[in-house]
């Protein structure tokens, strides 16, 4: 079972080499050797694109609270991370808090607490 060994070291290093590629287009990391700069630029940005429409339907009061300053807003927020939360979700709600801790967004209104309803 010689080759065995061999097989474990091409999968560490095609996924050491795939993470570089990964990171270089979402957390903004030195783009890998053989690959084309601008074409990678490119393709980051669209990424970036996506994430922010998604991010936009999911969370419409972010997107309005960024305004026309949306797509600028966004990119800021996206290279402020070393990679997108886990899920659409998270991204929208983190993208949110992004914009309330720079005075962008009012904070959420509290939710009325059960008992207030009892109250006159």
């Amino acid at each position: 079972m010689t080759g065995e060994p061999d097989l474990a070291e091409a999968r560490r290093r095609l996924a050491e080499a795939q993470g570089r590629v990964v990171a270089a287009l979402v957390a903004g990391a030195a783009v890998p050797a053989g690959f084309d700069p601008d074409r990678m630029r490119v393709q980051a940005l669209s990424l970036i694109a996506k994430r922010r429409g998604i991010v936009a339907r999911l969370r419409p009061d972010a997107a309005a609270a960024a305004g026309a300053d949306l797509a600028a807003e966004f990119a800021a927020y996206a290279r402020s991370r070393s990679a997108p939360p886990p899920g659409y979700r998270a991204d929208a709600d983190d993208f949110a808090a992004w914009l309330r801790d720079r005075g962008r967004m009012p904070d959420p209104p509290r939710k009325p607490r059960w008992w207030s309803r009892l109250l006159p």
